[in-house]
């Protein structure tokens, strides 16, 4: 590998599929910046609802992935960054505040930095004890009770309260996972959410900016984060996805799973079966999933007030019509995320299964001007000792 050559890896293990990107980052490419070297996508074996059910079959479907990956761009991988999603994901608001140290009033790094630590203090005990925290999040500071606007660096005043939104995995979860990769032979660079790996590679700041929700639907759950004035507000993981509808289709049809994807698709034959019956099926487990989308929507009273609407990712979002299903049930613009590759994208064919993985990339190879903690607030998971991520400096307020 050359030394003047800055490559990139990235591996998303989903319930249904292990997917593998290499690039590096490319001038010429006005996208991103990015040149794909290769990928390999994978059966996933061992992996249920986002967490590890048999490690050594979890180590397997990686190992194959990366081999395959290896061989496609000619790149040698023991390194890569790693997403972490599946049930075991959740997201808690929590608030902190401290007392301004310098004697003029000024607030400093130190000020913003004791305001997070204060906040993560506060977080339940009941829920904290078996979690790790993934991201940490500023969404607003106030200064003596009034809310700022940006960072209040610089300004004055006695008092600094923050409103943090916390990413947390299950600590088991995250271990196994983690122990995957180590007998994989793989070091882990950084973990981040797939949802927000997924934000990454798919929304732009004009979205993010007016606010939107965008929602990966997987195998076995569907993940969603809620954008607004270009931070992320809300985020969470619902229990159902592409699978269950499959598993209906089969069901309702009386055909084999393999027939079911298929015809879920758009790709199966029409002629044993009722187009009718499909499209009842297949819209009433979609209604089930959209439901749980608006009921959390509401919940943080962001129901229909969300101008840049929902954009669709992950293998579910295939599914023929989607789109207008979504606009219908929540009320709110809808598109299915596509992304602009360059290089070599041989294996890759449809781009919206793969934006997890592609966030992981870009999270490295074209982070943002920040300094971590001092002007971001922002950290990943501290029990595996790993830098500041800079690129998430764009979600400051």
């Amino acid at each position: 590998m050359a030394s003047s050559r800055n490559f990139s890896v990235g591996i998303d293990i989903g319930s249904y599929n292990v997917k593998v990107i290499v690039a590096e980052q490319d001038s010429k490419n006005d996208q991103h910046g990015v040149r794909i070297l290769g990928s390999s996508i994978v059966e996933s074996r061992g992996i249920r609802h986002g967490f590890v059910i048999n490690q050594e079959e979890a180590v397997k479907s990686v190992k194959t992935a990366v081999l395959a990956a290896e061989k496609a761009s000619g790149v040698s991988i023991k390194r890569a960054y790693a997403s972490v999603g599946g049930v075991g994901l959740s997201a808690i608001i929590s608030y902190g505040n401290v007392v301004v140290t310098k004697a003029d009033s000024e607030i400093t790094d130190l000020d913003m930095r004791r305001a997070i630590e204060e906040s993560e203090k506060e977080l339940p005990n009941s829920y904290i004890q078996n979690r790790k925290i993934i991201h940490t999040l500023p969404l607003e500071y106030k200064v003596d009770g009034k809310r700022v606007l940006g960072k209040p660096l610089g300004l004055k005043g006695m008092r600094l309260e923050v409103k943090v939104l916390y990413i947390t995995c299950l600590a088991h979860h995250l271990s196994d996972l983690l122990s995957v990769f180590d007998e994989a032979d793989i070091e882990v660079q950084d973990v981040i959410a797939a949802p927000i790996s997924s934000s990454i590679a798919t929304l732009t700041k004009t979205q993010k900016i007016a606010g939107c929700v965008i929602t990966n639907i997987g195998s076995e759950t569907t993940s969603i984060m809620v954008f607004e004035n270009n931070i992320p507000v809300s985020m969470e993981v619902f229990q159902i996805g592409s699978n269950d509808i499959t598993n209906d289709i089969a069901l309702g049809l009386k055909i084999s799973l393999e027939d079911a994807e298929l015809v879920k698709l758009g790709q199966g034959k029409a002629t044993d079966y009722s187009r009718r019956k499909l499209d009842e099926i297949i819209i009433a487990r979609l209604s089930d999933i959209f439901d749980l989308i608006e009921d959390h929507l509401r919940k943080i009273d962001r129901s229909g007030l969300l101008p840049a609407g929902i954009i669709l990712t992950g293998g579910g979002s295939g599914i023929p019509n989607i789109e207008e299903l979504a606009k219908l049930a929540l009320r709110l613009p809808s598109k299915q995320a596509r992304l602009k590759l360059e290089g070599n994208t041989k294996g890759i064919l449809n781009d919206f299964e793969w934006t997890v993985a592609y966030g992981l990339i870009l999270a490295n190879l074209t982070p943002n001007d920040t300094d971590g903690l001092g002007s971001g607030g922002i950290k990943t998971i501290k029990t595996i000792g790993q830098k500041f991520i800079k690129w998430l400096g764009q979600f400051l307020p």
